[in-house]
């Protein structure tokens, strides 16, 4: 990681660290606490009022999102799911709720006072099928092929390695999984000069990537199914967005890759010392002057 994705990194954790300790001293008040200031476009306004009402006051407090992701994520009973940046804990405890006790929700937050703020949060709630990790969004600490749904509340786009993310998350998802996370994201017209004009990283705008960018994003770690919906404006330009798309089941991913290889250059395992051509009746060079391939030495 560069120097300056450590130090925007750290921005991060900071930010979020003292938005943390601000909702756990004011939960010692008269009054409770207070929300984290943020503007309309963020925050627990885009939780319904009984999904609020549901939960402590504390998680409410500490959100800091620019969507509800649990209200398009379509969980059912018995599901894994996976929050990438839980923060106090709100996504998490309203997804607990939906898988049931067959269910679990884990909750992932590099920020050690957000952790412990959403810890009280579960206990305050009774929740017993959730479980919070401590890491980063770019290095997911669980097994491959173990999650059903992963979620996610305006944090990728705070990430300078998405395509990290993405990969990650495709990891971690089982076959046949899915994503249905809300993010910031830019028009297409947009450089990334203009967007960091509309406001700051950590306020979740400089970072985020168009649509065309989310799109290639998420195709290139091989997700399909890919849809982008725009919910409400941020900034100018700039959309808080549903995020859906499908890692591929068993059968599909297979046909896939054999279709993928198949595709290039008119051989399989191109590149590589393996490498024969689709057409047994043409040698590796014939099929890839064949195909046009760029790579044929």
């Amino acid at each position: 990681m560069s120097e300056q994705s450590t130090d925007l990194r750290e921005t991060v954790r900071r930010r979020y660290a003292e938005a943390a300790v601000k909702v756990t001293e004011g939960g010692t008040a008269c009054c409770g606490p207070q929300p984290v200031e943020v503007d309309e476009n963020f925050g627990s306004t885009l939780y319904a009022a009984d999904e609020r009402d549901a939960l402590p006051a504390e998680a409410v407090a500490a959100s800091l999102g620019c969507g509800n992701p649990t209200a398009v994520a379509d969980l059912h009973e018995g599901e894994r799911v996976l929050d990438l940046g839980s923060g106090g804990g709100i996504d998490v405890l309203l997804s607990a709720r939906r898988v049931g006790p067959t269910g679990k929700a884990y909750g992932l937050d590099m920020t050690e006072e957000m952790l412990a703020l959403a810890l009280t949060n579960a206990k305050k709630a009774g929740a017993t099928n959730v479980e919070f990790l401590k890491g980063t969004i770019e290095a997911i600490p669980l097994p491959e092929n173990t999650i059903d749904v992963v979620i996610s509340n305006c944090v990728i786009n705070l990430s300078t390695d998405k395509a990290s993310v993405f990969a990650e998350t495709y990891r971690v998802l089982t076959p046949g999984g899915r994503i249905g996370v809300s993010d910031v994201v830019a028009d297409d017209v947009l450089s990334s000069a203009q967007r960091a004009e509309r406001g700051d990283y950590v306020g979740c705008i400089a970072g985020a990537l168009s649509f065309s960018e989310y799109r290639e994003g998420l195709e290139a770690a091989g997700f399909t199914n890919v849809e982008i919906t725009p919910t409400h404006s941020v900034a100018d330009g700039m959309h808080s967005a549903i995020v859906r798309a499908t890692k591929p089941g068993t059968t599909e991913a297979r046909a896939g890759a054999t279709k993928s290889a198949e595709s290039c250059c008119g051989v399989s395992a191109c590149c590589t010392p393996t490498e024969t051509p689709v057409d047994p009746t043409s040698t590796v060079a014939q099929a890839k002057a064949a195909s046009g391939c760029g790579c044929q030495e």
